[in-house]
C-alpha cells in the first residue's frame, strides 16, 4: 500500500486531481453567473457538472497511465521505475492552485452576496401591489364615480401599511379595468401583485368583487365577493386591505390595524358625496375644483364628524386660495376645515396632510408644513402625494438636492404621474442643469407620448441656452391652444425672434376665443397686449388694453397675494407708461409676499429689474438682475435670455449689462 501511494505521488496523480478539482470549481462558479445572464435553461448547468465529474475520472486515469517527458508523452509502463519523471515546481504549482482558488472563492462570494440581495429584493417585490381601476357594473352609468371611490378608499387603507409598497391611483388610473396584459402592467409599475375589482350599485345595495393576482407568476392569490348595504362599505374596504396584507405576508402593527379599520362616517349620503368628490380629484379645470368643494361641503353638512371629508375640504380650499381666490375669507374657510379635521382625527394621515397643505399654500409656513407631512407619512408611508408635497416645500426652502431626492421617492410610488416628472424636470431647469431637465421631460414622453407641455418645456431649455433653432425643432408640428400651460413658452419663442405682431395675434386669440380663462389671467392678457403695443411704439393702441386690464384687476386688489405672472406683466405695463409709484408699490408688495420663497424670489427680482430698467433706473435694475442670475428659481433667467430677449434692449449698451450677458448660460 505504501508503494502504491508512493507511485501516485511519483506520477503526479495528486497534483492533477487537486488542480482539476480547483479549476472545475472555478468553471462552475463562472457558469452559475454567466448562464442565467444568457437565459440558458437549467439543464445546461446539470450537463456541465456531469461532464466535469466524468472528466475528473479521465484526468486521473491519464495522469496514472501517461507522463510528459522531455521526449514527449509516454506510457508510464514504458518508463523505468528508477527513472526520475519530471514534475512541476512545487512553488509554481502552489501559486497556480492558490490563484485559481482565490478567483473561484471570489466568484462564490459574489454569488452568495447576489443571492442574499436577490432574496431580499424578491421578498420586497412580493409585498408590492397596484390596485387597478374597478369596473363599474351598475346599470346606471352615472354610478361610475362609485367604483372609482371604492378603489381610492382601498388604496388609502393599503397606503397605511408600511410593510407594503403601494402604487398611487394617479399611475394605475391610466389602465383599464381587467386588462389582459397584467404581467406587462406589473413590470411597468414595478410591482409583483395586481388587485382587480368590480362594483355594482343599486340603491343602497352594493356588490364588490375583488381578486388578488401575482402578475409575474400568473397566480391567483385570493378572491372574494361582498354583498353589503352602503352603511357597511367601510367594513368591506378594511377587510380587503387586511386580507391583501395577509396574502402578501405583510405585517401590520397595532396602530396600522386600527387605522386600516377606521370608519369615516355612518351616513350613507355623506359617504356618497365624499366618493363623488374623490372621483373629481385631479381634474384639470377650475370648475372641477369648485365642484369637488361643493360635494365635500355637502358631506360635512350631513355628518359634521366626518373627519376625512373635513380634511379633503380644507386641502381643497387651500388650493383654491393659492389660485384663483387668495382672499382672507377663503383662507379662513381652509383654516376652519383643517383644524376641525385635526380635532376630530389627531392621528389621521389625511388630517395632517390637510394641515400641511394649508401651511404650505396659505401661510408659507414651510417648516410647519414639513412637520405635518412628516407626521402624515408616519401614518401612511405609501402616500406618494405627501412625499410629492414634501419635495415641493423643500424646493421653496431652497433645499434643492433634498427636494429632488424626495421627488424621486414619490415617483417610485407613482411612476406614471406626469406632474411629478414635469416638476422634477422643472427643478433641474431652475438649477440650470439643462441636460438632466431634458432627460426628465423625455421621461414624461414615455408616460404620455401626446403631452404637449413636455415638448414646450424641453424647448424652453434650449432657449435658455441660446439655441432658438433647436427650440423650434423640438416643437415642430405641435400646435398649442391659448389655454394650454405651454402657451407662455410659445409666446417666449416668438419674443426671442422679435415676432411682436405674431405675439399680439396670439394673445388676441386668447382673449377673444377662450371663454373659460380665469379672470386674473384675462386681465394679465390685456396688460400683455398693452405691453406689446408699447414695445412697437404704438401708445394709442396700448391705452385701451391698459384701461381694460386695470378695470379687470380691481376685484383682485383686496386679495392677499397675486401669482408671479400677474406681477411680472403688470409691473412691466406700469413701467412702460412711466408710472413709477405703481411700480414701487407692486415691487414692494411682490417682495413681501415672496421673501420666504427661495424658489420664487429670484423671479421677483427679475420682474423688479424689468420695471426699473424700463423706467431708466439702471442702477437699481442691475444689482437685482445680477442676484437673480446667481440663484436657482422657477424658469430662472440666463445670460442667453438677456442676449436674445428684446425686452432688455433699453439697457443693452450698458457695460455692466454686457458683462452679465457674457457670463456662462
Amino acid at each position: 500500500m505504501n508503494d502504491f501511494f508512493t507511485e501516485l505521488r511519483r506520477r503526479n496523480v495528486y497534483k492533477v486531481a487537486v488542480a482539476y478539482a480547483v479549476i472545475s470549481w472555478l468553471l462552475i462558479q463562472a457558469a452559475s453567473i454567466l448562464l442565467p445572464t444568457f437565459e440558458a435553461p437549467p439543464w445546461v448547468m446539470k450537463v456541465l457538472v456531469v461532464l466535469l465529474a466524468l472528466g475528473f475520472v479521465i484526468a486521473v486515469f491519464i495522469s496514472w497511465a501517461f507522463e510528459m517527458t522531455p521526449e514527449g508523452m509516454k506510457r508510464t509502463s514504458d518508463i523505468s521505475p528508477d527513472e526520475v519523471i519530471p514534475y512541476w515546481s512545487k512553488r509554481k504549482f502552489a501559486t497556480l492552485i492558490i490563484g485559481v482558488a482565490v478567483i473561484a472563492a471570489g466568484l462564490l462570494a459574489f454569488q452568495l452576496l447576489r443571492g442574499a440581495r436577490s432574496t431580499t429584493t424578491s421578498k420586497a417585490e412580493s409585498k408590492s401591489i397596484a390596485v387597478l381601476p374597478f369596473e363599474s357594473l351598475s346599470e346606471d352609468k352615472s354610478n361610475a364615480y362609485f367604483a372609482e371611490g371604492i378603489q381610492d378608499e382601498i388604496l388609502a387603507r393599503l397606503s397605511k401599511i408600511s410593510d407594503l409598497k403601494v402604487i398611487s391611483r394617479t399611475s394605475t388610473q391610466k389602465y383599464k379595468s381587467a386588462p389582459s396584459n397584467l404581467r406587462e402592467i406589473a413590470q411597468q409599475l414595478g410591482v409583483a401583485n395586481i388587485l382587480e375589482g368590480s362594483v355594482q350599485k343599486a340603491g343602497d345595495q352594493v356588490r364588490i368583487t375583488v381578486q388578488l393576482i401575482n402578475a409575474l407568476k400568473d397566480d391567483h392569490l385570493w378572491a372574494d365577493t361582498y354583498d353589503r348595504k352602503m352603511i357597511d362599505i367601510f367594513g368591506v374596504e378594511s377587510d380587503v386591505a387586511q386580507k391583501i396584507a395577509a396574502s402578501l405576508e405583510a405585517k401590520l402593527t397595532g396602530r396600522e390595524k386600527q387605522e386600516v379599520a377606521v370608519v369615516g362616517t355612518k351616513n350613507p349620503e355623506a359617504y356618497d358625496a365624499y366618493l363623488r368628490a374623490l372621483a373629481l380629484r385631479g381634474g384639470q379645470q377650475l370648475k372641477d375644483l369648485f365642484k369637488t368643494r361643493e360635494f365635500l361641503q355637502h358631506a360635512v353638512d350631513l355628518d359634521p364628524n366626518y373627519v376625512q371629508a373635513w380634511a379633503f375640504l380644507g386641502a381643497t380650499d387651500s388650493l383654491v386660495y393659492f389660485f384663483p381666490d387668495s382672499s382672507a375669507e377663503r383662507k379662513e374657510k381652509a383654516r376652519t376645515s383643517v383644524e376641525t379635521a385635526l380635532r376630530l382625527g389627531p392621528d389621521l394621515a389625511d388630517a395632517h396632510n390637510a394641515m400641511g397643505t394649508y401651511k404650505y399654500y396659505c401661510l408659507q409656513d414651510y417648516d410647519g408644513a414639513l412637520a405635518e407631512f412628516g407626521i402624515a407619512l408616519e401614518h401612511a408611508p405609501n402616500d406618494s402625494t405627501a412625499l410629492f408635497f414634501k419635495s415641493l416645500v423643500l424646493r421653496r426652502q431652497g433645499k434643492f438636492d433634498d427636494s429632488i431626492r424626495i421627488m424621486k421617492q414619490a415617483a417610485v410610488l407613482d411612476p406614471l404621474n406626469e406632474d411629478i416628472q414635469i416638476n422634477l424636470g422643472s427643478t433641474y431647469r431652475g438649477l440650470r442643469r439643462f441636460d438632466e431637465a431634458r432627460a426628465a421631460f423625455d421621461q414624461v414622453f414615455t408616460i404620455a407620448p401626446d403631452d404637449i407641455q413636455r415638448r414646450y418645456l424641453k424647448a424652453e431649455t434650449y432657449i435658455a441656452q441660446g439655441d432658438v433653432d433647436k427650440a423650434w425643432e423640438t416643437v415642430k408640428g405641435v400646435n398649442v391652444s391659448p389655454l394650454d400651460p405651454s402657451f407662455g413658452t410659445y409666446l417666449t419663442l416668438l419674443a426671442v425672434q422679435r415676432k411682436v405682431d405674431e405675439m399680439i395675434a396670439a394673445l388676441s386669440r386668447l382673449t377673444a376665443e377662450a371663454k373659460d380663462i380665469p379672470p386674473l389671467f384675462r386681465a394679465a392678457s390685456h396688460a400683455g397686449l398693452a405691453n406689446l403695443h408699447m414695445a412697437k411704439g404704438d401708445r394709442a393702441g396700448a391705452l385701451p388694453f391698459r384701461a381694460q386690464a386695470e378695470q379687470e384687476l380691481k376685484p383682485f386688489q383686496s386679495q392677499e397675494r397675486f401669482p408671479f405672472l400677474a406681477y411680472s406683466i403688470f409691473i412691466q405695463m406700469e413701467a412702460r407708461f412711466g408710472d413709477r409709484d405703481s411700480v414701487e408699490r407692486d415691487v414692494k408688495r411682490m417682495f413681501r409676499e415672496n421673501e420666504k420663497d427661495k424658489w420664487e424670489f429670484p423671479n421677483s427680482e427679475s420682474a423688479a429689474a424689468v420695471g426699473y430698467m424700463l423706467l431708466g433706473d439702471f442702477d437699481r435694475a442691475l444689482p437685482l438682475l445680477q442676484d437673480a442670475l446667481a440663484r436657482p428659481s422657477e424658469s430662472s433667467i440666463t445670460p442667453a435670455y438677456l442676449r436674445l430677449d428684446p425686452l432688455w434692449d433699453p439697457i443693452r449698451n450698458d457695460p455692466r449689462f454686457q458683462k452679465l450677458t457674457n457670463s456662462k448660460p
